[in-house]
Formats: C-alpha cells, sequence, structure tokens
C-alpha cells in the first residue's frame, strides 16, 4: 500500500501563472519601496549637513571667558604687548595672524555642543533642535563672571566645568548706561517723517489717494487669482478678508467697503451650486483619491471662509444698531453707517443668489428685523432682496424658512411691526406652482416594463440592455428633476398655513393696527387657497369690519375682494348670499379717486369680475343694470386706462346679461323713476334709464375710450362695423387697465406727429373765384386806382368847421 493520497488539489497551470505573475510585482514594488527609502535617507543626511554649515557659517564669534580685567592686570598687559618686537614683522603677516585668529574654529566653537567627530547615527530624539540653542532673552538679567575649572573626561566625551559668580554693578555705569539708552531714541525721533498734522491738505489727499490705489490693486490682485483658481488660491480668500481689518484712519472705510463687496462677488462666483455637509468621522479616516481629497480641503476651506465673512457682516451691522466704537480707533462713529449699509446689501445679495448654499437660515435671521428698521433704505433694500427670494424659489424650502422667521418676529415685537413687512408675502410664488403642478399632473408618465412583461417579450440579452436602458433613465430623471411633487405640496401647504396663521392673529388681536390693510390684501390675494373650515368665521368678521365704519375705502374694497373670491373659488358650494356686499360696493363706487394713483379702480374691477361675471347665475337683472349705470357715470371723470377698464367691464356684464340693452332705448320699462342717489342696487329702478354717458364718452381725447364707447352704444355686437379688434376683445378689463396706464408719463396709443406737408398757398385768380364776384372785385379795384386822394382839402374843411 503506497503512502496516503493528499486531499489538496494540485494547482493548474493558469493558477501557476497567475501566482507566480503576483510574485513578481510583490517583488519589483518591494525594491522600488528600499529605493525610495534609500533615497529619502540620503535627502535628510544631505540636509542636515547643509544646515550644520548654515549654522557654523553664521555664527559669531564669542570669547570663552567674559570676565572684567583688573587695573593692574590691564597696566601689565599693555606693557607685555609693547614690549613684543612687532616692528620685526610685516603689516601684511600681522593682519592674517588677527583673521586666523577669529575664524579659528576650535576657538569659537562651544565646548558644550563638541562632540565625537565620527558619531555614529542618534535618535531623533536625541538630536537638539536648533531654536534650543539659541539662549532665551530675559527682561533683566544681571551680570554674571564665569570662573572655568579643570573639564571632567567620560565615556561621552569632555564634561567642561565652569563656576558662576553675580557682579555687583556701580551706580555710576548705570547712570550711564540710561544716557546712552536714552540717545538712540533721540534719535530715532529725529528721523521720523513729519505727521500728517504738520501736512498741508493737498499733501494728505495726495497721500491719501496713493495709499487707496495701492489697496485697490492689492484687492483686484487677490480677487481675480481666486476666481482665476478657486481650488488653488482658496487661501488668499483668509488673506483678502484680512483686509477688512484696515487699520489706517485715513483709508478705512472705503478699502472695508471695497472688500466687502469684493469678497461678496468672489463667493457669488467660486460657491458651488450645492450644499456642502460637514464629513463623517468614517469619511474622514477613509482613504480617497488625490483629487477627491484635494476637493474636500477646498470645500471645508471655502465653508470656513465664508462662515468668517458672514460674521463679519453681521458684526459690523451690530456695531452700528449698538452704537458701539471699537478700540482700534479706525473708524470713526459716524462712518458706521456707511458701513452698515453696504454690509446690509452685500447679505440680500449672497440672500438672492445663494439660497441652496450653507448659512441659508442665518442670513434669514440676521436680515428680517432689518425690514422693520427705522431706516427706510437699510428697510427698504431687505424688503426687495425678500421679494426677489420670494420669486425665485420654485422648490419652496427657502420660503418656508423666510416666512417662519418673520411669523416669530410678528409675534416676539406684538404686531408692532412695518406694513411693508407683511407686504413681501405677497410675492409668494404658490399659487403660479400650483399651476404648475397640475400640468405636469395631466402629463403622461412613462411607464417602466415589469420583470413578469421582460421575461415574457424579451430575450435573455435583450432583457439584459432592457434592464440597463431603465436603470440609466431612471438616473437621467432623478438627475434632471429639480423637486418631487409631494415635497412641494407639504412644503407650500406648510408655508400657507403659517401666513394665514400671522393674518388670522392680526384680525383677531391688532383690528385697528396700520397692519389691517396689508392683511387684507393678503387675503385678498390667497382668499381661493384657504380652508373650508375658516370661511364662516372669516365672512362674519370681514362683515364686522365693513359695518363698523372705521375702514377706509380701499380697506373696504380688499374685504369685499376676499369675500367674492371665497365664494367664487372652493366657496361655490356654501349657501350664502352676499347680498350686503354687493350693496357696500355699490355705495363705494362714487367715491373712486379721479386723480393719478387710482389704485382703487384695480381692486373694482377685479370684485366686479368676481360679482357678476362669474356669479351671473346668483345676480338679479335689476342688480346688474343698476351696477351698468353707475359704472357709465363713473367712467366720465376717472383717468383713462380706469375709463378703458370700467367700459371693458359693462361690455362683459351686457354679454352676461343680454337684456341691459334696456339702457340703450330711451323708452320707460315699468313703473317708478330712477333714484341715481339711493345705495341699494334693486330698488334704484335702474331699468327706467339710459347710458346718456356713451355720447358723452364718444368725444373723449383718449380713441380707446371712444373706440369703446361707440361699441357699446351699438348693443357690443361681435360682428360689424362697431365691433371691436381682436385685440380689445380678447382682454380683461384688469389687463386693459395696465396696458393704458400713463403711469410712466406715457401716452398709449403714442400720439400721432405732425405731417409734413407743405401749406397751400391761394393763387389770385379768376379760377378760384365766382365769376359775378370776380368782376365787381375789379371794378372795385380800378376805381380805387383812378380817384387820387387830396388830405390837404380834407383837413382845411375841418378846420373852417371848427
Amino acid at each position: 500500500m503506497g503512502p496516503p493520497r493528499s486531499k489538496k488539489r494540485r494547482p493548474t497551470f493558469r493558477r501557476l501563472l497567475k501566482t507566480s505573475g503576483v510574485k513578481l510585482e510583490n517583488k519589483l514594488k518591494n525594491r522600488q519601496l528600499k529605493q525610495q527609502n534609500v533615497a529619502k535617507k540620503q535627502r535628510k543626511e544631505q540636509k542636515r549637513l547643509r544646515q550644520a554649515v548654515k549654522g557654523a557659517v553664521g555664527e559669531t564669534p564669542r570669547p570663552l571667558e567674559t570676565y572684567r580685567k583688573r587695573p593692574g592686570e590691564e597696566e601689565e598687559e599693555e606693557e607685555f604687548l609693547e614690549s613684543l618686537p612687532t616692528d620685526m614683522m610685516e603689516q601684511e603677516d600681522l593682519q592674517q595672524m588677527t583673521a586666523m585668529a577669529r575664524q579659528a574654529s576650535f576657538i569659537t566653537r562651544d565646548l558644550s555642543s563638541c562632540g565625537p567627530v565620527h558619531g555614529g547615527k542618534k535618535r531623533k530624539s536625541d538630536v537638539a533642535r536648533s531654536y534650543e540653542k539659541v539662549p532665551r532673552k530675559m527682561a533683566r538679567t544681571e551680570e554674571k563672571e564665569v570662573i572655568h575649572l579643570l573639564p571632567i573626561k567620560d565615556k561621552t566625551g569632555v564634561i567642561p566645568q565652569s563656576v558662576e559668580r553675580v557682579v555687583e554693578k556701580q551706580p555710576e555705569e548705570e547712570e550711564q548706561g540710561e544716557e546712552q539708552e536714552e540717545e538712540p531714541d533721540d534719535v530715532d525721533t529725529e528721523a521720523e517723517p513729519p505727521s500728517c498734522q504738520e501736512m498741508t491738505p493737498a499733501q494728505r489727499e495726495r497721500l491719501r489717494n496713493q495709499k487707496l490705489n495701492e489697496r485697490k490693486l492689492t484687492i483686484a490682485g487677490l480677487a481675480s487669482a481666486i476666481v482665476s483658481d478657486p481650488i488653488g488660491s482658496i487661501k488668499r480668500v483668509k488673506e483678502l478678508r484680512g483686509m477688512l481689518m484696515e487699520a489706517d484712519p485715513s483709508v478705512a472705510v472705503t478699502v472695508r467697503k471695497l472688500v466687502m463687496v469684493s469678497l461678496m462677488e468672489v463667493f457669488k462666483d467660486i460657491a458651488p451650486t450645492y450644499r456642502i455637509r460637514p464629513l463623517t468621522s468614517a469619511e474622514k479616516t477613509a482613504k480617497v483619491k488625490k483629487e477627491t481629497q484635494v476637493l474636500r480641503e477646498f470645500e471645508e476651506g471655502l465653508v470656513s471662509q465664508y462662515k468668517f465673512y458672514l460674521e463679519d457682516l453681521e458684526q459690523t451691522v451690530k456695531d452700528w444698531k449698538q452704537k458701539k466704537k471699537k478700540r482700534s480707533q479706525a473708524v470713526a462713529l459716524q462712518a458706521y453707517g456707511g458701513l452698515a449699509e453696504v454690509a446690509v446689501r452685500c447679505l440680500c445679495e449672497l440672500l438672492v443668489a445663494l439660497p441652496h448654499f450653507n448659512f441659508h437660515n442665518n442670513i434669514v435671521v440676521v436680515l428680517a428685523p432689518l425690514m422693520n428698521d427705522s431706516t427706510k433704505k437699510v428697510s427698504g433694500v431687505c424688503c426687495d432682496a425678500f421679494r426677489k427670494l420670494f420669486q425665485q424659489d420654485r422648490a419652496g424650502g427657502a420660503s418656508l424658512a423666510t416666512v417662519r422667521v418673520i411669523s416669530g418676529l410678528v409675534k416676539s415685537l406684538n404686531y408692532n411691526v412695518r406694513p411693508e413687512l407683511l407686504r413681501t408675502l405677497l410675492s409668494l410664488r404658490i399659487k403660479e406652482v400650483e399651476m404648475k403642478k397640475d400640468i405636469e399632473a395631466a402629463a403622461p408618465k412613462k411607464k417602466f416594463m415589469t420583470n413578469k412583461e421582460r421575461k415574457k417579450n424579451l430575450s435573455r440579452m435583450q432583457r439584459k440592455w432592457k434592464k440597463a436602458e431603465e436603470k440609466l433613465e431612471k438616473e437621467l430623471l432623478e438627475a434632471e428633476a429639480s423637486e418631487s411633487k409631494d415635497k412641494k405640496i407639504k412644503l407650500h401647504t406648510e408655508t400657507l398655513n403659517i401666513v394665514f396663521l400671522i393674518y388670522f392673529r392680526i384680525l383677531k388681536k391688532a383690528q385697528k393696527s396700520v397692519l389691517l390693510p396689508a392683511v387684507l390684501e393678503g387675503l385678498a390675494n390667497f382668499a381661493h387657497l384657504i380652508n373650508l373650515e375658516f370661511f364662516d368665521d372669516l365672512l362674519n368678521v370681514l362683515q364686522d369690519l365693513i359695518q363698523a365704519g372705521d375702514l377706509s375705502n380701499k380697506e373696504t374694497l380688499h374685504c369685499i375682494q376676499t369675500v367674492f373670491t371665497i365664494l367664487s373659488g372652493q366657496g361655490d358650494v356654501l349657501n350664502i348670499d352676499p347680498l350686503n356686499f354687493y350693496s357696500q360696493l355699490y355705495k363705494l363706487l362714487p367715491r373712486l379717486h379721479a386723480g393719478a394713483p387710482n389704485d382703487d379702480a384695480i381692486i373694482v374691477l377685479r370684485c366686479l369680475d368676481a360679482m357678476l361675471t362669474r356669479r351671473r347665475k346668483q345676480v338679479t337683472l335689476q342688480r346688474a343694470m343698476a351696477f351698468v349705470k353707475r359704472l357709465s357715470t363713473i367712467s366720465l371723470h376717472v383717468m383713462p386706462n380706469a375709463s378703458v377698464g370700467i367700459l371693458a367691464a359693462n361690455r362683459a356684464t351686457m354679454h352676461s346679461f343680454p337684456k341691459c340693452d334696456f339702457l340703450l332705448d330711451n323708452e320707460i320699462q315699468g313703473s317708478g323713476f330712477y333714484l341715481p342717489e339711493l345705495d341699494e342696487p334693486e330698488h334704484c329702478n335702474a331699468q327706467n334709464t339710459a347710458l346718456w354717458e356713451l355720447h358723452t364718452l364718444q368725444r373723449h381725447y383718449h380713441p380707446v375710450v371712444r373706440w369703446f364707447a361707440v361699441h357699446l352704444s351699438q348693443g357690443a355686437p361681435s360682428e360689424g362695423s362697431a365691433a371691436l379688434s381682436v385685440e380689445l376683445s380678447r382682454r380683461s378689463s384688469v389687463e386693459l387697465f395696465d396696458d393704458y396706464s400713463i403711469k410712466d408719463m406715457t401716452f398709449n396709443p403714442p400720439v400721432a406727429s405732425p405731417s409734413l406737408k407743405k401749406k397751400d398757398h391761394f393763387v389770385v385768380g379768376a379760377t378760384l373765384l365766382d365769376a359775378e364776384l370776380q368782376r365787381r372785385l375789379e371794378c372795385a379795384l380800378t376805381a380805387a386806382e383812378d380817384t387820387q386822394l387830396d388830405f390837404t382839402a380834407a383837413h382845411t374843411h375841418k378846420t373852417t368847421q371848427h
């Protein structure tokens, strides 16, 4: 029986080739590592040698003994030197010996640092660093006398021995030293340049411009270097930010403003389009590529410098608000206002330009209280910035964070805020996003095949390719999608809840505050999005406000607009008859402003559209005719764009109620007389009057008003010579009001320029006159030529009479 058979399988030839290749690669790697280690050691040794040579060359020679000599010893030494035969030596030999003595290394070398020349390798911990050998400079050291003793020899080498003895300094020498110390100070003060107070104003201005130009060049160079290579020049951001602490009082304010604006533009350029999150501990310890590590360092430096920059801006604003002066005295207290204004503008620019980047919520927290600031310039800039943010925010996250901060601010200040702060909420683009959502929901969605469909209809290779294609398409869709629809709806719903919470709190607790017009305007703007649960309570509150009589015309119009916006939207299911609100609007129509700022007219047009056109099934004919008659009367004394809008509203009402053509006839329909002073549209007998105002409007100076007047007087036909053009017929009353506005002092349509035709010259001749008239004219002219006038005879006749 042979030896037991091994259970281990013999390696195949392919496996042997594979293992041999791995071994060769390992050997090659080991060889390369050894070569690198050897080269590294050689570089270290060469570096040490260079440092040693550099230290020996730069070291100044110092004597070994520093004790003072006695007076007797000095005399003996002088006698000994005089007795030396120096006259037998040449001058060149004497100079050469002196130079050799100064360069002698065994004299100038410190014995404590001596070591064996051929010493072996030392550990890194035993090697003393160069800065450890440098003696410490004490504030005040006593002079000591060193007495050298015999050295001791050990295994390590020679150990020098010495004893120090304190030498007492005489008072005369101290006085001389003080005098010598005072002399250089006097020399320095004399050598200083003249101060700014001694210079003339022209010289000071010239010096300031020179310094300012130097700072400008420095700022421009740093900013251009950062923008051209952000990853490689991120450290220069710190250098540029350091110029915010400019200490020269003559240029400190201007330089700080320039640096603030420059850094703002730099961050807008180099900031990425995503939010940078901090790395976890596992990500920090993990090994990554060199490019990834460089990108991480850039992002970390960018976030830190951006944070410091925002803190500097915030501190500038705080110093201005607290009227606090710094110790440096570089910036005067009066200049804090200008610096704070520039800082606020920079924060506003970053708020609008970088809503996705880090610390955006911190910027919102800083700027939100400034919307209520007493300085109109600062509050106006902040309000405009938040309006732009609301208009540009499509996702809804930035809007939600801002609305939360505003809600907390209004509540903390007990509703004592400016109305402009609440009017910024009107710029929320929730209405547009909701409309866009419906369009996207109606679009067909792309369907992907299920696993059963793939196996049934495709082969193995086709299933493989189909799976890869679907995976790629899903990744592309995820990359292109801005935000999921559900997330958008959730954010917008939460934002609207906070906005309505602000409005309802003010309606409940501060009805007589200056915020009520802004609240009513906001409710009218977002009324179609209010939940049905709040309809009854809101209608009761608005009706109480109108009946109280404390509201202005514009506030009352906003209440009416809110009510009918609710009833024409989700509130159409409610069984409510708003007859009181119809009467209130009918009563307010004669009070419309006839001057240039006719802002109430556009609110009236919106109310009429919701009250008469959209709710035509709930409106009686008597009510519609009363409104048409009163609107025609108002159109005589308002601005031309308001007249165009009112006539367009009358046209829509006449199309909705065809029997309103009774007003174009002079005959009386029924009993009674028209009562124009009555404020009840149902009982004013409007059917017994006529629209005589249209004949007056046909002579209006505005051509569009004339066209509408002619069109309505003919019964508002859709075809024929009296029909309107397509552009006018398709536009609503609100659009026509905006199109023909004269806010910019322009006449729409423009006035035609005068014709360039030459004036006709009348030619005297028979062709222009009647024959009989021509004959009589010629007889009169010839008779005047024949008769000679004698003025002297007439003069003598008058004298005889006297």
